[in-house]
Parts: structure tokens; C-alpha cells; sequence
């Protein structure tokens, strides 16, 4: 099966470089790779040594490479969406202000492009080095988020809209989409419900956080592994990256070297379930295909590097003697920092910054928490019929 690898990490740790491991050894592993970047401050065309452009290039046998820019696809595949939504947002705001596209949407499309790519069965994996860790969770949630939103603000279809379109500029100076704009909205639509089934198609692609052997650095890893798999994405790969060797035979770097361990220590226990790759720190800069190659004969000859692997289930709910119960994976998480609650027809789960929607199935919409239970790294939630008044 096609597959789909995602490598984030906090900035600065190297995931662009181990990203680039991955796709030189899958060419040549005889896989056609495609090794894309979505990270605004592209530097894949450095790690090449090779000037890009807007399109997929070719740098090595079976290897092409992508660095998105997300303008560009916004103003070829989704121009009428783009038009009114920059009509709309400029009609609130003073003659000397600039439009500028709502937070994450750049990014968005990014990901549509992904997606694009991946259904038309051309690479038999797609490698893509993401942006720093906080970005890459605004990003990888964003689709769930905007799709929900979609499906509770967006039901009135064309007709309604046509209908509402002169009232709505007149009393409310909202400038309603033209049908043109609303064909875009309902395409994004779809697209955004095949990619949010795509990212989380544990089949299909995988997570992997490039870390390194740091005390800050160790803790944001620790934050987002836990909000990956909130959100239900299939994290199965972790990369400690610059590791000091012990044999480097100068005191200088005793002191780290002691640091450093500790921290590695400290990984391995927090994600002793997931497959766990160390990388040295090399004596020169990774630039060209040649330095890049060192990882990949130091690290990831191992031949199942590429073997997709679940780690922990997807959320699940199931039936019990008094009502139901919902599962959800938070490895990580606090217990004093987890807060939910049940909003209309979605239960809500919070922990940090984050927040998630989770909609409830329709048999469960004359039920109500009952109770939560926080234990082994599942938050497990009860569901019990509500009262009598509820039935009538």
C-alpha cells in the first residue's frame, strides 16, 4: 500500500535532515518517493544543493522533490474560494489595511496539495517535513476543526444562499459566496473529509517526531506526542538526533556527553512503546546527498524502518451494562489537566491549549456523561441514558 510519512519536531532539531534520509533510502529501496516540505522556510533545495521552483523536481533515481507553496495552489485550485473570502474579510476592514489570509489556511492547502498528490497513485511514498511541532499540531487538527465547523455552519446549501445573499450584504454587510465560490466551498468540503480520513488512516500514514537529547527539547516531545494522539494520529516513530559519541576522546564534552544521557534515559522510558532510532552528531554540516547518505547507513538500514506500525488504538467507543463508553489515548497527559464536557451533540476534551471535538453517534445523543476515568494513559468516558424527561 502507498504510504504517507509525516516528520515533525520541535525547530531546529534536524527533522528536515532525517526527513531526507527516509526518501534517499526509500529511492533506493527501488520505491518512487516524493519528499515534500510544507515547512514555510524551505530548505530542502539547501539539503539538495539544488535551486527549486514551484513544481516537483527530480534530484536522484526515484526521487523527486516538492517545495509547496501554498499561494500558488490557492490561486490555481481554489481560486474563486480565495476570492470571496478575501471580499468578504477586506468589507470589515479600513481602506488602509491588507488582506491577509485567515491563520493556518496557507498551511491548509499545503496539506490539500499532499492529499491531491497522494490520490493519484503516482509515488509509492510521500515523505514530508513538516513545520516545528506547534505549527504541525495546528495543522494536522485544522482539518477536523474547519470540517466540523462546515457541518454546522454550511447546511443551507445554494438556494438558501442565493436567497440570503442580498439580505446579508444589506443589513448585515456579509457578502455571501456566489455560486461559483460555494461550488469551491463544497469541493474544499469534501477534500477536507478525504484528508482528515487520509491523516488518520493508521494504514495509510505515519507520524514520526525527531527529537534530541535536551532538557526543553525533551518536554515540548513529551507535550506533543501526548496532543498526536488526542487528536488520534498514529505516532510510530521516534529520532534522537546529535547524540554526542562517548568515544570522541576530548574532556570538552564529558560534561554533555553525562547530560545527554540522562535525557536519552528519559526518552526511552516515556516512549518505551514506540520504535526508537538514535543519530550521532557528525563532525560536518548535512548538505548534499553524500552527507545526508551517513544517516542513512548509520541509522536506517534496518529493513523495517519503512513497516507501518499502530501504536495505540484509535478512539473507540463500546457498550456497557448501564450505557456506553468512549476510549480515548492521551499518553503523557496529566489528570489534573484534563478537563471535558458535553456540548450539544460533541463531547469536548481539553488538556493544555488543546481542545478537541469528538461528535457522538447518533445513539448516544439522549445520552449523558456519567462519569470519567483517567488511568494508564486512556481517558475513559461513561455514557448513561439521560433522564426520563429526555425520552418523552
Amino acid at each position: 500500500m502507498k504510504r504517507i510519512y509525516i516528520f515533525t519536531g520541535k525547530g531546529g532539531v534536524g527533522k528536515s535532515s532525517v526527513a531526507a534520509a527516509h526518501a534517499i533510502k526509500s529511492a533506493q529501496d527501488g520505491m518512487k518517493t516524493l519528499l515534500i516540505s510544507t515547512d514555510m522556510a524551505h530548505n530542502l533545495g539547501d539539503i539538495f544543493e539544488k535551486k527549486l521552483g514551484k513544481n516537483i523536481e527530480n534530484v536522484l533515481p526515484k526521487l523527486d522533490i516538492y517545495e509547496i507553496d501554498p499561494e500558488y495552489v490557492m490561486e490555481n485550485d481554489f481560486l474563486e474560494f480565495t476570492t470571496y473570502l478575501k471580499n468578504m474579510l477586506e468589507m470589515g476592514m479600513q481602506d488602509d489595511q491588507s488582506f491577509g489570509m485567515i491563520p493556518g489556511m496557507e498551511e491548509l492547502f499545503s496539506l490539500l496539495r499532499i492529499s491531491d498528490i497522494y490520490q493519484k497513485g503516482e509515488y509509492d511514498r510521500i515523505i514530508v517535513d513538516c513545520a516545528p511541532t506547534g505549527e504541525t499540531l495546528s495543522l494536522l487538527k485544522f482539518p477536523e476543526l474547519l470540517s466540523w465547523y462546515m457541518e454546522k455552519l454550511f447546511p443551507i446549501g445554494k438556494v438558501g444562499i442565493r436567497l440570503l445573499a442580498p439580505v446579508s450584504k444589506k443589513m448585515f454587510h456579509v457578502e455571501m459566496p456566489n455560486k461559483h465560490a460555494v461550488n469551491d466551498i463544497e469541493k474544499m468540503f469534501l477534500k477536507l473529509v478525504e484528508l482528515e480520513e487520509l491523516l488518520k488512516n493508521r494504514e495509510v500514514t505515519s507520524v514520526r517526531i525527531v527529537t534530541t537529547p535536551e532538557k526543553m527539547v525533551v518536554e515540548e516531545t513529551k507535550r506533543n506526542y501526548m496532543y498526536m494522539n488526542l487528536y488520534n494520529f498514529n505516532v510510530d516513530g521516534l529520532y534522537i538526533n546529535r547524540i554526542i559519541p562517548t568515544d570522541i576522546g576530548n574532556d570538552f564534552f564529558n560534561d554533555w556527553i553525562k547530560i545527554q544521557k540522562e535525557y536519552i534515559s528519559q526518552l526511552k522510558e516515556s516512549f518505551a512503546a514506540l520504535p526508537i532510532y538514535e543519530i550521532p552528531w557528525y563532525d560536518r554540516e548535512l548538505k548534499g546527498a553524500d552527507n545526508i547518505q551517513r544517516i542513512v547507513d548509520d541509522v536506517l538500514m534496518d529493513g523495517d524502518v519503512f513497516e507501518a506500525k499502530v501504536i495505540t488504538e484509535r478512539e473507540s467507543f463500546s457498550q456497557t451494562e448501564t450505557g456506553y463508553s468512549l476510549s480515548v489515548n492521551i499518553p503523557g497527559a496529566d489528570k489534573d489537566d484534563i478537563d471535558l464536557y458535553q456540548a450539544s451533540n460533541d463531547i469536548v476534551i481539553k488538556t493544555g491549549n488543546f481542545k478537541r471535538n469528538i461528535p457522538l453517534p447518533n445513539i448516544l445523543r439522549t445520552y449523558e456523561v456519567a462519569g470519567a476515568k483517567f488511568e494508564d494513559g486512556t481517558l475513559r468516558i461513561q455514557f448513561e441514558k439521560g433522564s426520563d424527561e429526555d425520552d418523552e
